[in-house]
């Protein structure tokens, strides 16, 4: 999962309640509190911070691939996959079979070894099929929002030299401008299959399944082609491997699944998150396959939608991102009674503030709720959090992933920093991309000789471990010389009663550098002023931090994954200011 973030007032009033408590109860010896000075995750010598988790093994043969790794666990899960609005469904015999099936058809028609193959899909049963299907014929895939413009696509599919692109009969037009070859998927199962449309489709999903090929396929070599901004603002493909794509696997998705009592094949998770994002990738198309959870597929997210699946399947967990955390809450104010199969929400891939948190709490006693933290460079291995209400560390993104190490890195110095102190993380473990495509400048600044990954992100760890991310090095805020976190911030605007949501960027302004502007979103009948929010802040800020616009909007943009899109914020305030 993606960054997720806190306000460094928040954490300071966290911290406050934690040193009131008693005793704080953790769920595994090995995860007590520790002192820095003497503990073994933190070391004052290197400044490298290891994981509290015990190590897990990671498969050494250099010839496994990931489909080859996920189909190799036994469980005794029945459904795989189901169609949230018709019900219609996949079972773990059938993924198998269907997956060779599409590797037999893909390699019929000339796709091998290395080629590159973009998947443009909205979520539905088939995005695993095609994805796994692919990845069994040694062939890379790219994945992009459906909704992407020509521009963005015709950029991307040039950049990797894409050779064939799935998707649905609404982007066939796009994609066709691109002169690839484009194989389109019905988007609703319960649709007219034998449409001429589909035919190619169905041909490569009818293929012989004995037919497959079985390539020799190295843990090193290429999988995947992820696009992600990572530190600077332009697109880049990180390039993820075969090893990757299982660390993902295994210290994501299995092990968060093994932190729990119950076996992962008893779990029905809702995949309300785009499949074509790491976050969901790595859980429905790949991790929760391999334990035996049943995934039951939204199309695209729907409040009502999200209610009946619940309802219908017996839900029991949901990875989420701050948007469906309100959805959610707001859902279990109209039908309270169909919620109690929930057993955990889990989010990541943006800030969620410490209010909407305990909100979720008071509206939710009976389910855990977890945050974690990873990016698309890491493979979305990170943290995992736990219980929110058993560790009372609120905005906490959890511990460090096992088998991963962390520095925090101090912005000017660049010096290690010990727990408390706030600087720049960087990671190094299994997780961490190969780099970025056709860009060895974007690489070698981002991935050091020691494999460290400079993430980006300002964070700290607390004297127990656990890792609190404050904002993005490139959405700081330089005021007179001084740095302003936008989201601590939000966090502050956030809590205003007549608030309903918030976002902050930089205006360019000669004289001090850059100023905070407030992008608010206001509560139906607030009467709010400028003015008035002008003066909440600065009554709760350092001088520095003070906003000093604010432009009321009707919503905050973000993106599939829920975080702010601050460039669509920052045209809108060119053209308001």
């Amino acid at each position: 999962m993606s960054d997720t973030f806190i306000s460094r007032h928040e954490y300071h009033s966290m911290e406050s309640e934690a040193s009131q408590m008693q005793d704080l109860s953790f769920p595994y010896e090995n995860l007590a509190p520790c002192k820095p000075k003497t503990s073994t995750w933190f070391s004052s010598e290197t400044g490298i911070y290891t994981s509290k988790h015990n190590p897990i093994k990671i498969p050494s043969d250099p010839f496994l691939d990931i489909v080859s790794f996920i189909f190799s666990h036994k469980h005794h899960g029945l459904s795989a996959l189901v169609d949230s609005p018709s019900g219609h469904s996949i079972s773990y015999t059938q993924l198998q079979e269907l997956v060779k099936s599409m590797a037999s058809g893909l390699h019929s028609i000339g796709i091998s070894q290395g080629h590159v193959v973009s998947i443009q899909l909205p979520n539905t049963i088939y995005f695993p099929v095609i994805y796994l299907g692919v990845l069994s014929v040694g062939a890379i895939v790219t994945t992009m929002n459906p909704l992407s413009s020509f521009t963005e696509i015709q950029k991307q599919m040039a950049d990797c030299n894409v050779v064939l692109a799935f998707t649905v009969s609404g982007c066939l037009e796009k994609l066709k401008r691109t002169g690839v070859r484009v194989v389109v998927i019905p988007e609703s199962v319960e649709s007219d299959s034998n449409s001429s449309e589909f035919s190619c489709f169905n041909g490569l999903l009818s293929s012989n399944p004995e037919f497959a090929p079985t390539p020799i396929i190295r843990q090193k070599d290429t999988a995947a082609l992820l696009y992600s901004s990572g530190t600077s603002g332009v697109s880049k493909g990180v390039i993820i491997t075969h090893a990757n794509l299982i660390a993902a696997v295994e210290l994501f998705v299995r092990f968060e699944v093994s932190l729990y009592e119950n076996p992962g094949w008893e779990n029905v998770y809702l995949a309300a998150l785009p499949m074509f994002h790491v976050y969901g990738l790595s859980l429905f198309a790949m991790g929760l396959l391999s334990v035996g959870a049943t995934v039951v597929v939204m199309r695209r997210f729907n409040a009502d939608e999200m209610v009946r699946s619940i309802d219908r399947y017996r839900v029991t967990h949901i990875p989420v991102v701050p948007p469906i955390v309100t959805a959610l809450m707001e859902a279990k104010g109209r039908c309270s009674h169909v919620f109690g199969s929930l057993k955990q929400v889990s989010c990541g891939a943006a800030p969620l503030s410490k209010k909407t948190i305990e909100e979720f709490l008071q509206s939710f006693p009976h389910v855990d709720f977890i945050q974690g933290y990873g990016m698309t460079e890491s493979t979305a291995v990170g943290t995992r959090g736990f219980n929110t209400k058993m560790i009372r560390k609120y905005t906490s993104v959890g511990l460090l992933a096992p088998n991963m190490e962390a520095k925090v890195v101090d912005l000017n110095t660049r010096a290690c920093l010990p727990p408390g102190k706030t600087g720049e993380l960087w990671l190094r473990g299994p997780g961490i991309m190969k780099g970025y495509l056709n860009d060895a400048k974007a690489t070698s600044s981002t991935i050091d000789e020691d494999g460290w990954l400079h993430t980006g992100d300002v964070v700290h760890f607390d004297l127990d471990g656990f890792l609190y991310v404050l904002d993005r090095l490139k959405e700081m805020i330089k005021y007179k010389g001084f740095q302003v976190a936008p989201a601590d911030l939000e966090a502050i605007l956030i809590s205003h009663p007549g608030i309903l949501d918030a976002a902050v960027i930089a205006a360019k302004v000669e004289e001090v550098g850059e100023i905070p502007v407030a992008f608010v979103v206001k509560k139906p009948g607030s009467v709010l002023s400028q003015a008035d929010v002008i003066d909440y802040v600065s009554r709760l800020v350092s001088p520095h931090k003070k906003v000093r616009k604010v432009v009321f909007i009707h919503s905050i943009p973000r993106s599939a994954a829920g975080k702010i899109l601050r460039k669509q914020l920052r045209n809108q305030g060119n053209a308001r200011m």
